[in-house]
């Protein structure tokens, strides 16, 4: 059964998609918001690597010798979102949206 989520957390939950494409650079709170959700996805993929990096440490040290065939699944995924685990800012893609290109 999934938490509810606290009004608090609403507030502060982002309503905008991660993506710099149709915001209006003159609007500072829509500018704003996007540059929030823009960090916050990117910490959010960096945080999901880290705990896949953690539990195929633990798969490595609970399997021993039997980690290239036990841990291949957690090791495949690792590699999977070490592409998009760097936080980079939003700078580049601010100055950068190119029209009909959507991450």
């Amino acid at each position: 059964m999934p938490i509810p989520e606290s009004p608090a957390f609403l507030a502060r939950k982002p309503t905008v998609p991660a993506t710099f494409e149709g915001v209006d650079y003159d609007d500072n709170k829509a500018l704003k918001a996007t540059q929030d959700a823009v960090l916050r996805e990117q910490w959010v993929k960096s945080m999901m690597a880290r705990i896949v990096r953690d539990e195929l440490g633990k798969c490595y040290y609970r399997e021993g010798v039997n980690h290239l065939q036990n841990c291949g699944k957690l090791r495949e995924r690792y590699l999977e979102l070490l592409k998009d685990a760097k936080v980079k800012g939003y700078i580049f893609e601010m100055q950068n949206v190119l029209p009909g290109q959507s991450k």
